[in-house]
């Protein structure tokens, strides 16, 4: 039967006498063009005829079911093969296993298995790829195992089953044994053994190994390309990722759509709107724009890249019956600090019919982490254990990051301890909870916990543990777990991890042994590790270092203004206020603008927001009465203003005018008049707080007897009884 499979039908039709060995064909045909409905539809016809199919028949058949993954209609053909009594047929049986396999009843495969008084090579692969598919890789290698006991030597369609069973237990010990092996045993390789082994280092962590058996290929097809863009995509290493996919495009394999969520993915984390954009033409232009799944991974860029507009645009044109959509939107609304209408969009997505998953569930709780909006947050997880969504480990993960950047550690806690299932994600969330709220001790405690579990660190855990050590000032201890990471654990330290020393030795004043950790560094510095250093120098009041290291950051970043206003304040202690003037020169110049401090708080179910010197609140006179006797309380306490935190060269007392109206004060004064007494008020502040409202928020809990939580951009403070959780470390 030569031609296209449509010139086929139109012969097969044709003919008049059609016995089982046309039939077989056309069936074979269709089905191993990926037209399996109308494979299965020509079988029901067969029977109609009146023909009896044969063992040929049974394996295409079964074929066109698991191609569906129509497991309903694979037991009925299944069923048909026993009444023609062919079950015990080798060739039927291997169908059946993969046909089980691929539709996901892996019991049903291996009970097949168990059935076959012969077995094969295809007997063993399809049975080991049927457990890999499934995520249940100690199961496939135990199979691959025993079948290399009995003398069945494997293929290569069988290595690549185990490597993926690899690749999902992270196993390279396991991995690295059978590349061995495949070398030894002579197994003829194909294309497909080298793709395996590619995906497989690099999810093992050996990216670099994942990239010198790539170079080696001398033919790549598409799925070589994309296991290299995956690789690096998943390792963080996105520019590298796109780099591969500029390399791919000039080579003569075309992107598909694979590539393009690798590619998008990579674009996103990186926040280049620029390349997204260009993506997005190259998917519009290749029709591939239609796909839901590829309309989702655009959303998610361009959310991810801070164009909540566009991705909006994207989301108006996606069907509204695929959730992931819903969820990618309300996390692009989250992740770009548009929280309110993040909670909106999940209004809107209930009310039509749409029933939320758990990834709706960890975008909403992601929003009210980003709003401090406790009381929602609450509500949410009350219809979290509802719904059942409380046994999923990722909602269970987000029920702990909201809890703990609610300034609830304690709930936290209570959640991490019931969770019935952990990964590492889990424990890096309660790591890093403990670290935003200074609870280095109680940070580190949990990574030794975990270093007890199966559960093997990577490299984001220690950028927790290292974290919190600087937050807490544990000096000693971040050094130890910095040479753990590379010594126990043979993870290379990355430019985060060289991020949080600096801003470990440099919180501690440790400034000089900063800037020799950075000379030392196998990395280029960005502006990550500049930035910790700048700080460093703020706090501590090193003008000569700070301005060199501004310099730097104004090379690399000109466009943010937050160096320029850090370098600004070190003028401004140091009381040069001439160069402060040049630098707020340089920002105008550069059209740059300074981002307005906000303070948030939640009120009965409902998110406020205040900027400093704000009366546009309906509450404003109360709100100004309360500070002002608050004022008369604290001085007699003993208070006296910070008036260096005013970064203005005006007289001492309009400076004082200006810290009594700081933003976290407008917020607390408006929490002391909207709830009852000795309930704790939360406050969440999108930068540091200053030093004048650290300490008259210490002064203000002792006077109303009131816990006063405060989250700012770094960490958090309790103030309680006239102290603060922080020791004055921040």
């Amino acid at each position: 039967m030569c031609g296209s499979l449509d010139d086929a039908r139109q012969v097969f039709e044709k003919t008049h006498e059609r016995n089982v060995f046309l039939w077989n064909a056309i069936i074979r045909d269709y089905a191993r063009n990926g037209r399996h409905e109308e494979s299965l539809t020509l079988y029901y016809r067969m029977l109609q005829d009146g023909i009896q199919p044969d063992k040929y028949t049974f394996p295409f058949v079964l074929k066109a079911c698991g191609g569906m993954s129509s497991l309903e209609s694979g037991k009925e053909i299944h069923f048909d093969i026993i009444r023609n009594g062919l079950e015990s047929d080798v060739y039927v049986g291997n169908a059946l296993i993969d046909m089980y396999g691929k539709c996901g009843s892996v019991d049903n495969a291996r009970q097949m298995f168990g059935k076959m008084a012969t077995r094969d090579l295809v007997s063993w692969t399809a049975i080991i790829a049927g457990y890999a598919r499934i995520g249940q890789a100690n199961e496939a290698l135990s199979l691959f195992h025993q079948m290399l006991v009995e003398n069945v030597n494997p293929d290569s369609r069988t290595l690549v089953g185990v490597l993926s069973a690899c690749s999902d237990l992270g196993d390279l010990q396991q991995g690295k044994w059978i590349h061995d092996y495949a070398n030894r045993s002579g197994i003829e390789w194909d294309i497909s053994v080298t793709n395996a082994l590619v995906t497989m280092y690099a999810k093992c962590g050996c990216i670099d190994i994942a990239r010198t058996l790539f170079d080696k290929m001398f033919k790549r097809d598409v799925v070589s390309w994309n296991a290299m863009i995956a690789a690096y995509a998943q390792d963080a290493c996105f520019h590298e990722a796109l780099t591969v996919f500029n390399q791919m495009q000039q080579s003569d394999i075309t992107p598909n759509m694979v590539t393009m969520m690798s590619v998008l993915q990579a674009c996103a984390h990186l926040g280049d709107l620029q390349q997204g954009k260009r993506i997005h033409e190259h998917i519009n232009r290749n029709g591939l724009d239609s796909d839901v799944c590829m309309e989702t991974a655009l959303i998610d860029m361009y959310g991810k890249c801070g164009s909540i507009d566009l991705a909006s645009q994207v989301f108006g044109k996606t069907s509204k019956t695929y959730i992931g959509a819903w969820n990618a939107m309300i996390s692009a609304y989250a992740q770009s600090g548009h929280a309110n209408e993040a909670l909106t969009l999940f209004n809107q997505m209930t009310m039509t019919c749409m029933k939320p998953n758990a990834v709706t569930m960890t975008e909403v709780l992601s929003a009210f982490s980003q709003l401090g909006a406790l009381q929602q947050g609450k509500r949410i997880h009350g219809y979290i254990v509802q719904s059942g969504f409380d046994l999923d480990v990722f909602v269970g993960t987000g029920l702990i990051d909201m809890y703990a950047k609610c300034g609830r550690i304690e709930i936290a806690h209570q959640v991490f301890d019931i969770m019935p299932k952990k990964d590492v994600v889990s424990w890096n969330a309660m790591i890093a909870g403990y670290g935003m709220h200074g609870h280095g001790k109680d940070a580190v405690a949990c990574f030794l916990q975990m270093r007890q579990t199966a559960i093997k660190p990577n490299h984001v855990t220690f950028t927790c543990v290292l974290s919190a050590c600087s937050h807490a000032g544990l000096v000693d201890e971040g050094w130890k777990y910095f040479d753990c990471m590379r010594v126990d654990y043979g993870i290379k330290p990355r430019i985060k991890h060289y991020t949080s020393m600096v801003d470990l030795l440099g919180r501690a004043g440790l400034l000089t042994e900063a800037q020799d950790l950075i000379n030392k560094m196998p990395l280029e510095p960005d502006v990550g590790v500049w930035g910790a250093l700048l700080g460093a120098c703020r706090i501590h009041g090193n003008l000569e270092l700070g301005q060199r290291v501004a310099e730097c950051l104004f090379d690399l970043q000109p466009k943010t203004v937050g160096y320029y206003v850090l370098l600004s304040n070190i003028y401004a202690a140091a009381g040069r206020w001439d160069d402060v003037t040049k630098v707020r020169t340089l920002i105008n110049s550069r059209g740059l603008k300074k981002i307005p401090g906000y303070s948030f708080i939640e009120v009965y179910n409902r998110v406020y927001a205040f900027l400093m010197g704000d009366k546009s609140h309906p509450q404003s006179e109360e709100i100004y009465a309360m500070l002002e006797t608050l004022a008369g309380q604290m001085e007699e306490a003993g208070y006296v203003p910070d008036t260096s935190c005013v970064l203005h060269n005006v007289h001492e007392e309009e400076k004082e005018n200006i810290l009594g109206s700081h933003s976290e004060k407008l917020a607390i004064a408006f929490g002391l008049i909207t709830t009852s007494p000795g309930i704790p008020i939360h406050i969440t502040k999108n930068l540091r707080v200053c030093a004048d409202c650290h300490s008259a928020t210490k002064f203000i809990s002792k006077i109303v007897s009131r816990e006063i939580i405060v989250r700012d951009a770094n960490r958090y403070h309790h103030f309680k009884d006239g102290l603060c959780s922080c020791g004055d470390y921040w």
